[in-house]
């Protein structure tokens, strides 16, 4: 009788492990609670479904690591990679998705997998034994997550996470905004138009640092101690940190210049990303919050080309729970009190889709593997995936661990290459290099193990 791995969750993580596991001939459930239980930032029962961002950032594999990362991602068929290669926006040198379809042919290619089922409702505690990978990333359900903390005997870590607001295209005053990517970045005319851009003067800017301080905001109980996660601060955490740090973060200026008044220097600029394919929506880059939502339409409508603006969404506040994967996991990342059970994607201490999605395919090989009655050598270390699990799994502070995406300063050092500003290029092009060559070699080695199309 054929063995089954059993999949807590059908977000980034738990579909792309579901893909890879059963692409190596295992049969899969995946236990997706929604629609039956829902979350507050969820809007479809989608495997996949995008809640936050629509992008999954840099894309360049030379001089980017998460870039690096999806390009091992693509080379290990990953399911998610090419769903979103699918369904690409222009966003200059990002890759950005159209958010519905992206999770609609998720769903549609895991549920057209023959070994693959799919099953609805909630697991409300870990199991006892079987073959278990428990992917339920920041919203894990109250249930789950209280067990999860029983059962690792330390309370749960968790961390804010912030949401931006999407505008309706037709509500945009486009005879003040234009249309350009930071530095004309893209190789087509529609990458070098993918952006948005709204400008201010100084004194429109104060007023809306003034109005952003003074909003009303969400409020948390009494006694919640979770931090935020510094790549997704919300807009007015890093205003209270000083008047003129948004103008050297999300609304910078530099490299655009305003098509409808050229001669003149923008003192600060809102982008806006295109949302989905139709162009009809555009969410604003970088404008996670937490503000109400009857504050946030009155201090967003604040800038100019927003002043009609029409929200298909507003920005939120959520917790998210993770754990403490150096001290809980091992480098197969099991549980070590209980190694019937992997943990992966954003729980995992891991943040952003691709580094979600990477420890799901990780999770996913590893469990499979373990069910065929095979060795899967562990991820090589110089390579983004191996960088980041070594970091969960041990690398890392136990006792200051915190959500981390990935970056070349989980990387081994490249001996002989120049430090400083001046040398950066060069070092991120050998990082790269010896990274694709040692992911390579990983894949290939297990030739044993076979990984269908």
């Amino acid at each position: 009788m054929t063995k089954t791995l059993h999949i807590i969750g059908g977000g980034m993580a738990g579909s792309e492990a579901a893909w890879q596991a059963a692409n190596m001939g295992v049969h899969v459930v995946i236990h997706e609670m929604r629609p039956k239980v829902e979350t507050f930032a969820h809007r479809t029962g989608n495997l996949g479904e995008m809640v936050c961002s629509n992008s999954f950032r840099s894309d360049d594999d030379e001089q980017n690591a998460v870039g690096l990362l999806h390009w091992e991602m693509r080379a290990a068929n990953g399911l998610i990679m090419h769903t979103a290669d699918q369904h690409r926006l222009p966003a200059g040198g990002a890759l950005a998705v159209d958010r519905d379809p992206f999770a609609e042919t998720v769903t549609a290619a895991l549920r057209a997998h023959p070994n693959i089922e799919i099953e609805h409702g909630e697991i409300a505690a870990l199991p006892d034994d079987g073959h278990w990978i428990v992917a339920t990333g920041p919203l894990t359900s109250e249930g789950l997550g209280a067990d999860i903390a029983a059962a690792t005997g330390r309370d749960a870590l968790a961390f804010f996470d912030a949401i931006a607001p999407i505008v309706y295209a037709d509500s945009i005053d486009m005879n003040i905004a234009w249309m350009q990517s930071r530095y004309d970045k893209g190789e087509t005319e529609d990458e070098q138009r993918a952006y948005l851009n709204c400008p201010m003067t100084r004194d429109q800017y104060e007023a809306f640092i003034d109005a952003l301080l003074a909003s009303e905001k969400t409020q948390f109980h009494e006694g919640e101690t979770a931090q935020y996660f510094d790549g997704c601060l919300p807009i007015e955490v890093m205003a209270e940190r000083g008047r003129e740090t948004l103008r050297h973060g999300p609304m910078k200026p530099v490299g655009l210049t305003n098509a409808h008044d050229p001669e003149t220097k923008p003192y600060a600029v809102v982008q806006l990303r295109r949302d989905n394919a139709l162009g009809t929506l555009f969410n604003i880059v970088g404008f996670q919050t937490k503000m109400k939502y009857g504050a946030q339409a009155d201090v967003f409508r604040r800038i100019p080309g927003l002043e009609e603006a029409r929200f298909a969404r507003l920005g939120g506040i959520h917790r998210n729970t993770f754990i403490n994967s150096p001290t809980l996991l091992d480098n197969q990342m099991r549980l070590r009190s209980r190694p019937h059970i992997r943990f992966a994607g954003q729980i995992t201490g891991v943040e952003g889709y691709v580094e979600s999605a990477a420890m799901g395919l990780l999770a996913g090989r590893m469990a499979a593997a373990e069910i065929l009655g095979q060795t899967l050598p562990p991820p090589p270390q110089d390579s983004a995936m191996g960088a980041l699990i070594h970091h969960i799994t041990g690398g890392a502070e136990a006792k200051s661990f915190q959500p981390m995406n990935v970056n070349f300063g989980l990387f081994r050092p490249v001996e002989g290459l120049k430090g400083g500003r001046r040398g950066r290029k060069d070092r991120y092009k050998a990082y790269t290099d010896r990274a694709k060559a040692a992911w390579s070699d990983w894949l290939a080695q297990q030739g044993s193990v076979p990984v269908s199309a």
